[in-house]
Parts: structure tokens; C-alpha cells; sequence
């Protein structure tokens, strides 16, 4: 073992064997081994640095180089524990650092890295030449290089999360991932196996993840046309969308209308607006096997392959989205192809390329490939199962706070109010009908038309900010949140101020870009990645907003989306240089630099309050400056909900516990909007926000938002129809799971946990759950079953083994290890419970801290054994950090039928010193169906000591 004290001998002995031999050299530290290879290949590793972090967690760091730059990193926390004791294990060809619980073995002559667990047995493997430097393809930088690391994966390793894709991908094995920042696309470049190990890629470029192949045009493709020449496909551009085949006909081997700059190739007297594009033909492979096809799409798409429809979708225009699907080809016969396009707008994007299949690239490698970065760096982290990765991130990256009480709760939110009345008479609206309501969001553009970035109210639709933010606290004991830009326009007092200082990225100034807003204004944004930036930001949102009264921060467009639809190149070039450097370098890293600036300002001005941030986009790291991120301008429709699970699940599965969605979609299709959905449009646009609505209330962030129609539920049904009523018992349940989830939350920071949880997580054994993108676990007891096809009223489920189930809202039983198809009538989601479980339900309230809870129901659902620690703290502030909190342990023994309640740990102001606590058993044979205020006739009156009581079928009031 190593110490401070043996240190220098080390050194001494490492360098003195390495001065004897002609191969590689080796130095230690402290807390690392440094190997120099005898490559002199400048595509080719030269220094290979492993450093233990923790027992489970080592960092390997490689250079091109004679000597590796000194550490800089934006994701990693600067609190990292202190290094524990380790040894080194040398042989002729390799050299270890070993800890108690990880092997990393390095290869002398390659640098290849391999990771074994304690017992010798092999986890990771880097591939055999996978490590690998080239020239940045857009920098002339010298210490600056492309980066690319491959690793070898076993054929049935499931691989997740990466950020928030919309591709509809749960497991990314064998396919190619973009981690580019984008609006709706969050790129998180941290990775979890199946096999019980992660990696964090400490990199900020954008990256390439798994097949690192960049897709390619169909022209790599055999092409037929309609009339069965080789070489190309039919196009036909029709300016009638009831005439598709009249029009302008030419002979494509491309798509590739993907950016603003793409759309000069369309023909110009095709009529985007109101016609339809449509392409015909074959296609012949070149190498048999599954393909998968990438596009880029907004407005109206279809795809039909060998006359199967394929893909059905439509994204509003300004707002492309991603999509794979793969279609087996052969390169003895051809497949019928066909790709129906109406854009809708003039400004519409549409691009289609493939990827062939290629078992190196897919089956037995993943790749991280960077742009840009000053060394290969990256963490292995070791666990016995997912929620061990995680908290092994969240050690390298940061804790995540618990979120303030009130933010578990609903919040509402539309594009936009558009005065002040209009955002007070919605929260009156809850208030009056007695609907749980806990957040009112200020959305963008309240400030007048010219001034962006101003932070100012526009007095003629908000007169009086200050009294508009009393009355939603003080009148209707709830919170605002407020949207802010990263967005100046020039020339207002805000502008001057950071271009005096050189802060602004100020390409799109000089282009004279004008925005959408009237005849259009010219702006851009500020340089995040400078502290003193960050600094100026924070002054002016405080003196400006902050001020006020507003409780949380809505930051948008954090990607940066200086110009939306601008190519990737002219993005980096509105925002380069950065203060860091390039932007090609620090091109994903926006959001997490933004996010920071707000949190340490506020924490700085009022250290009580704790921070809340929700941001379009999100970057390892970002969930230590109180951020939670929701998942962009998405469509709203039915196979954007079913898109949102896997999303959702991949995000928390990146490490990042808080997240949401627009509930009901953010953009509409025109049946919806115009002037107001009715008939058939109606019934499905109720259908989708109550189905949405039921979804949103088991996510982490419970929000609603999107364009016209407007999304109270009062809106979108009157009292008394099936919408209005799920919608409103949904909002019910979650506010009667109050302290369920608050606990859950607790659990977040204290112990690393995870609120939405892919079935992986938990039941990681069964290998049917690998696969399952649409179901999963609310904390550690609810399962959750999302309905997102139109007019369903059943749906597929799998009940995983290693558990019985029960219907949480009629307590009948289900076995596991079972797939079958469930009820799911227009007004309910399919809940169901683990056996275990305990779940303890509060009183009906209608915001967060309306009352304590005094009487607590607890749920004891039998067929197992079971815990809960319920988890108290004063809600708003950060006394949790100094230990200023609760914990009330609850365990059910199964055989014996006996309930403990323990002695509670800590206390804090305000504490309940005494509560009730009522208990109901539910079991196989003595099914219980959800009654929050089901009487017991087994009551506990709580005083802080344990107690336990016995169970049996006299728990329960024989009038029930």
C-alpha cells in the first residue's frame, strides 16, 4: 500500500526500473501511475495516466503528447473524496493499479486499459487500438486534438443513457449516437451498462457514441428510380397537396435538407407552404443486414418500406426533430422505398441518411469519438447495480439538492400569459375549484417587444410585477417562476453593459441576424463561460427579478440556440471564441456554466432560499447547481408521449434525478389551434393531454405547458367530463403521495437515488426488462404503465419477477414474471404496487405546506418484506446540509405480520414532535382498493420512540 511517506521511493524505484528498460516508463504518484509508451505514432497514445478516485471509481487519462496538460474539468465537483490506499501489480507486459474492489491493468507497449473486479474476473476492456488522436476537423490549435475511444462489448450488453435523445431509443447498443446540444436533445455523455459499470466522458465537444461511423447519404445505396433505372430516386416537388404526383420531377440520391443553409438547394418554385414533396423508387443494399436510417424531419413525414408504413409523424416546422427506424435490406433484391413529405412552412427541414450494418462497429465495439479536446479523459465506475453508478457519478459530478417541497408539487404554464390578469386569474381559477396547484410560470416575452433581455415587465400588460408576485404569495399561497434569457438585443443598457466588458458572442451582431419578434430585432447572447459574465448575468435578473420576489429561475434556450436551424458550424460560430477557448471545444458545456452562475449568485444573495432551475438543456454536473431540465419544444401527440418515456428514462439513467415534459406537447398540430379544436380533433386533443396529464404526474416535475389551446384543465374539459375528472383525481393522488415523494426526494441528495427508474434499475436479473422502454418504477414502490395510443383502453405490460403486484387503486394481486395485457379505460393510467412496499399517503392539501402532515396513512402492501424511511426537513431551505432533518424508519416483517415503526433520527424547527399514524394491510387475499381516508382500527400515536404492532385482519374498520 501506498502512503505520502513512501512516496518519493516509489518515484525513485518506478524511474530507475524504467531508465533500465528500452519499452515503456512508468511514474507514480500519490494517487496515479503514468505510463509512457514507446509509440511515436502522432495518432497514437503517448502518456496513459490511471488515478484512483474511490475504491470503485478510476480516471484514466491519455495523451498524444510527451506530458499530459494539467487537469482542468467543468463537470467534475472540486470536492472529490481523498484517494483510498491502492497497490501496484507489475508484470512483463502490464502494469495494475489495484484497490480493494478494482483492478485497471494497462498494456506497456499499447497503453489498452482493462478493467477486472477485485476477484480478477473481466468487466471492461478498451479495444485493441482504440485509442486514438487526429486534428480537430474545424480548429488550427496546437494541444488541441480529435479524440476517439473504443471499447469492446459483449453482443448482449444493453447500454443507457447519454442525455435525453428523442430518437425513440431506450437501449443504444449498436446504433450511433449524437451528443449535440440541441432544443428537445440534451447531451449527457455518461454512460451505464448492463454489466454494472459506467463511464463519464469528461469531454465538452460534440461527441459520437457507439457506431462513431458517421451516417451517410443514399447514394451510398443502390438506387432505383420509379421506373426501375438504377442511379437515383423520383422526386416529385407538387404545389397541390391533392395532386402529389403533379409537379416537378428530378432524379435524387439525396436528402439533405437538414439546416437553414440547406434550404436554398430545395427548387425554388416548389411551393413549401402548401405542397407535398414525395420520393419513389428501390433500394438495394451493398451489404445485407439491418440498416438504420437517421433523419432529421419537421412538418408531416411518412416512410414506407416494401408498402409498410414505417414512420407517421409531424413536428411543427421551426422545430426539426431526430428519428431512427431500420429497415432490413438485401443486395440481391431491392425494396420498395417511399418517402411522403408536406413541410408546411417555407421554413421546413428534412434529411435522410443510413448507417449498413457493420457487426465490429455494432456487436462487438462502442465508440466515443470528440471533436475537440486537450487529452482523452474519462472515468470508470465500477458498482452491484445501476444505483451504484449513479451515486459514483454524483461523487465525481456533484450531490443534487433536495429540491424545495413545493416544487414536487403541480405547476401550470402556457406559451404564454400574456398579462398580468391572465396569469392571476389562472391561479384564482385552481384556487376557486380546489384543484392542488403549487407553481404559476412566467413565461418569455413579458417584457416590452424591443427590450429582450432588458428583464424588464412591460407596464401596459404588467403594471404591477411586485403586486402581481404578493398576490400569487400572499393571496394564493403559492409560487412564480420566471423566464429568462441568455438572449440581449442590441443596444439595451443590459447589452451595453457586457459589450463594454468584451462578454457578448458577437458573430450574430455582425451577421445583423434579426430574430422572429415583429419585423424582427438583432441579438445575441453572452459568454457563460466567463466567471466575471456570470457574475454581470446574475446582477441584472437579480435587481431586475429577483428583487421582486420570484421563487425559481426558467432558463431557456441554454444550449445555446443563438439561431435556431443555423448548421452546427455556424453555430460554433455565434458563439466563439468562448473565454475557455474554441467553441468547437466547449461547444456542449453551456448550459452547465449558465446554470452555475444563476445558483451561486442566488445562494451568495440569499443563502436561505434554495435555488431552483428548470433549463432546456443540461451537461454533467448541472444537477449540483439545483437544476432540473425538461425536454424541449416537442409536438403534441400521441407518439411524442410514447417518445418522451424512453427519454425521460435514459435522462435519469445519466445521472440527473429531475425531470419533465411538457404535459400535452408544446407545439400543435392546426386542427388543434384553428380557432379551436371540435369534433373528432376535440375528443383526441382531451384524449391526449388527459392520457399526457396521467404520465406527468409519476415523472419527477409535475408541469404543465405548450401553445394554444391552453392546458388548465379547466380548458381542456368542463367539470364533469372524463378528462376534467382523471386529470383532477391524478393531481389528487400526487398530493395525497406527498410524503412518498418528498422522502423520495430527500433520498435524491442523501443517498444518490433515482425518483424515475427504468425497470433495469431495480430488477436487473430479469433480463426481459432490458428492453422495456415504457414502463417504470416511481420511487422504490409504484410501477408505472403509460397509455399513448389514441382511443386505447388496454395496454401490454410486464410485471417483473422477484415481486408480487397489486393494483394500486383495487388492491387485486398479480403474480410476477408475467407479461399480460391490463385495463386502462380513458380515465386511468395502470398503477401497480410491489409486494413489500410501504407507502404512506398525507391529508388532502392543495399546496405543499398547506398543514403538516399530522395523520399519516401507511399502505403496507404484504407478500414480502419491506421498508420506507420517511423524510422530513423544513422545505425551502438549505438546513439540510448541516443536518438539520428527519427520518422516521418503518419496516414490515412478512412471516410474523408485524409493522415497526422506529425511533426518528434528527429533528429541525418545526418538527412534529407527535403524529398519527394509520394503518392498513393490503395482501393477496384481503385486496384493499385506494382509499386515502380508509379508517383503521389499528391507529399508532407517534411520539418520536419506537413501535411495533402485530397486523392481522382486524386492522381493518368492519364498516369499510
Amino acid at each position: 500500500m501506498y502512503s505520502t511517506k513512501l512516496i518519493f521511493a516509489l518515484i525513485l524505484t518506478a524511474v530507475m526500473a524504467a531508465c533500465s528498460s528500452s519499452a515503456s516508463e512508468h511514474v507514480l504518484t500519490e494517487n496515479s501511475i503514468t505510463i509512457t509508451l514507446p509509440s511515436d505514432e502522432p495518432t497514437a497514445p503517448k502518456q496513459v495516466r490511471l488515478e484512483v478516485i474511490t475504491e470503485n471509481i478510476i480516471r484514466v487519462s491519455s495523451s498524444p503528447q510527451d506530458k499530459l496538460p494539467p487537469s482542468s474539468s467543468l463537470m467534475i465537483t472540486d470536492k472529490l473524496p481523498s484517494p483510498p490506499t491502492w497497490e501496484q501489480v507489475e508484470t512483463a507486459d502490464s502494469i495494475c493499479l489495484k484497490t480493494s474492489q478494482l483492478q485497471a491493468w494497462v498494456s506497456k507497449q499499447t497503453g489498452e486499459v482493462t478493467f477486472k473486479s477485485a476477484s480478477g474476473n473481466s468487466i471492461l476492456s478498451e479495444a485493441p487500438s482504440g485509442k486514438a488522436f487526429g486534428p480537430p476537423a474545424d480548429l488550427d490549435q496546437d494541444g488541441i486534438f480529435s479524440i476517439r475511444q473504443s471499447f469492446e462489448s459483449d453482443a448482449d450488453e444493453a447500454l443507457y443513457g447519454l442525455g435525453q435523445q428523442q430518437t425513440g431509443l431506450f437501449n443504444y447498443k449498436g446504433y450511433h449516437v449524437d451528443l449535440t446540444q440541441y432544443n428537445s436533445v440534451v447531451a449527457v455523455p455518461f454512460l451505464v451498462s448492463s454489466r454494472n459499470y459506467a463511464i463519464l466522458w469528461d469531454n465538452y465537444s460534440i461527441t459520437k457514441f457507439g457506431d462513431d461511423r458517421d451516417p451517410m447519404p443514399l447514394s451510398e445505396l443502390r438506387l432505383y428510380d420509379a421506373n426501375g433505372k438504377e442511379g437515383f430516386l423520383t422526386a416529385i416537388y407538387a404545389n397541390d397537396k391533392s395532386r402529389p404526383d403533379e409537379g416537378l420531377i428530378e432524379q435524387e440520391g439525396h436528402i439533405a435538407y437538414a439546416f437553414l443553409d440547406d434550404l436554398n438547394k430545395i427548387p425554388k418554385d416548389f411551393d413549401m407552404a402548401n405542397g407535398v414533396a414525395t420520393w419513389q423508387g428501390k433500394l438495394q443494399a451493398r451489404k445485407n443486414g439491418m440498416h438504420h436510417f437517421h433523419m432529421t424531419y419537421s412538418g408531416y413525414i411518412k416512410v414506407w418500406a416494401n408498402g409498410k408504413l414505417l414512420v407517421d409523424r409531424w413536428r411543427e416546422s421551426w422545430n426539426p426533430g431526430p428519428l431512427v427506424f431500420d429497415v432490413p435490406l438485401d443486395t440481391a433484391a431491392a425494396t420498395d422505398f417511399k418517402i411522403e413529405w408536406i413541410p408546411e412552412s417555407t421554413q421546413s427541414f428534412l434529411s435522410l441518411k443510413f448507417l449498413p450494418p457493420d457487426p465490429h462497429k455494432t456487436d462487438s465495439t462502442y465508440t466515443f469519438r470528440s471533436e475537440a479536446g486537450k487529452m482523452l479523459d474519462y472515468y470508470f465506475v465500477a458498482g452491484n447495480n445501476m444505483d451504484e453508478l449513479i451515486s459514483g457519478y454524483r461523487q465525481l459530478t456533484g450531490k443534487a439538492q433536495v429540491m424545495p417541497k413545493w416544487a414536487m408539487g403541480f405547476w401550470q404554464s402556457r406559451e404564454r400569459y400574456k398579462t398580468q390578469e391572465e396569469l392571476l386569474n389562472t391561479v384564482a381559477e385552481y384556487r376557486k375549484r380546489n384543484i392542488p396547484l403549487d407553481n404559476i410560470v412566467q413565461d418569455w416575452s413579458y417584457w416590452p417587444e424591443d427590450a429582450w433581455g432588458s428583464h424588464d415587465f412591460d407596464p401596459a400588460r404588467f403594471p404591477d410585477p411586485e403586486g402581481m408576485i404578493d398576490q400569487v404569495h400572499d393571496q394564493y399561497q403559492a409560487h412564480i417562476m420566471i423566464s429568462v434569457w441568455p438572449k440581449f438585443y442590441e443596444g439595451i443598457e443590459h447589452y451595453r453593459q457586457f459589450d463594454e466588458k468584451g462578454w457578448l458572442y458577437k458573430q450574430n451582431i455582425i451577421n445583423r441576424q434579426r430574430d422572429w419578434i415583429g419585423e424582427g430585432y438583432i441579438s445575441t447572447f453572452y459568454d457563460a463561460f466567463n466567471p466575471g459574465a456570470r457574475e454581470l448575468f446574475w446582477k441584472q435578473i437579480n435587481e431586475k427579478l429577483y428583487s421582486k420576489g420570484f421563487d425559481a429561475w426558467w432558463l431557456d434556450a441554454t444550449e445555446p440556440d443563438v439561431l435556431s436551424n443555423a448548421s452546427i458550424q455556424h453555430r460554433k460560430s455565434l458563439m466563439n471564441p468562448t473565454a475557455l477557448g474554441s467553441a468547437t471545444e466547449f461547444f456542449n458545456g453551456y448550459p452547465l456554466v449558465n446554470a452555475k452562475g444563476i445558483y451561486n449568485g442566488q445562494r451568495a444573495t440569499n443563502p436561505d432560499d434554495r435555488v431552483f432551475i428548470l433549463t432546456r438543456s443540461a451537461f454533467p454536473g448541472i444537477q449540483r447547481y439545483g437544476a432540473a431540465t425538461w425536454s424541449g419544444d416537442i409536438s403534441a401527440r400521441f407518439d411524442e408521449l410514447e417518445q418522451q418515456i424512453p427519454a425521460g428514462l435514459n435522462f435519469s439513467l445519466s445521472g440527473l434525478p429531475y425531470w419533465t415534459t411538457d404535459i400535452g406537447g408544446f407545439f400543435v398540430e392546426d386542427k388543434y389551434d384553428r380557432p379551436d379544436p371540435e369534433g373528432e380533433a376535440l375528443d383526441e386533443w382531451r384524449e391526449l393531454n388527459t392520457r399526457w396529464y396521467q404520465y406527468g404526474t409519476f415523472t419527477p416535475l409535475y408541469r404543465a405547458h405548450g401553445q394554444y389551446p391552453y392546458r388548465e384543465v379547466f380548458n381542456i374539459a368542463p367539470e364533469g367530463h372524463p378528462a376534467y375528472e382523471s386529470i383532477v383525481f391524478y393531481n389528487r393522488l400526487r398530493y395525497r403521495l406527498m410524503p412518498y415523494i418528498y422522502s423520495v426526494t430527500g433520498s435524491v441528495h442523501h443517498d444518490d437515488y433515482t425518483i424515475m427508474r427504468p425497470l433495469i434499475m431495480d430488477f436487473g436479473e430479469d433480463t426481459a426488462v432490458r428492453e422495456i422502454d415504457d414502463q417504470f418504477m416511481f420511487g422504490p414502490s409504484i410501477l408505472v404503465n403509460p397509455v399513448y395510443h389514441y382511443k386505447a383502453t388496454s395496454r401490454s405490460m410486464y410485471f417483473p419477477k422477484g415481486a408480487g403486484w397489486y393494483d394500486l387503486l383495487t388492491g387485486v394481486y398479480q403474480e410476477g414474471g408475467v407479461q399480460k395485457s391490463v385495463d386502462a379505460p380513458y380515465g386511468k393510467i395502470p398503477l401497480y404496487v410491489q409486494s413489500g412496499s410501504i407507502i404512506p399517503l398525507g391529508p388532502a392539501i392543495e399546496y405543499t405546506d398547506e398543514k403538516p402532515a399530522e395523520e399519516i396513512t401507511l399502505f403496507v402492501y404484504g407478500g414480502q418484506n419491506g421498508s420506507f424511511e420517511l423524510y422530513e426537513d423544513e422545505g425551502t431551505n438549505y438546513n439540510y446540509e448541516q443536518g438539520k432533518f428527519s427520518i422516521i424508519p418503518i419496516t414490515y416483517n412478512d412471516p410474523d405480520k408485524t409493522l415497526t415503526i422506529g425511533d426518528r433520527k434528527g429533528n429541525f424547527e418545526g418538527m412534529l414532535t407527535s403524529r398519527t399514524f394509520r394503518i392498513i394491510l393490503v395482501e393477496k387475499d384481503h385486496p384493499v382498493a385506494y382509499d386515502p381516508d380508509l379508517t383503521s382500527n389499528i391507529i399508532i400515536n407517534y411520539t418520536g420512540e419506537a413501535v411495533k404492532v402485530t397486523l392481522g385482519e382486524q386492522w381493518l374498520n368492519k364498516s369499510q
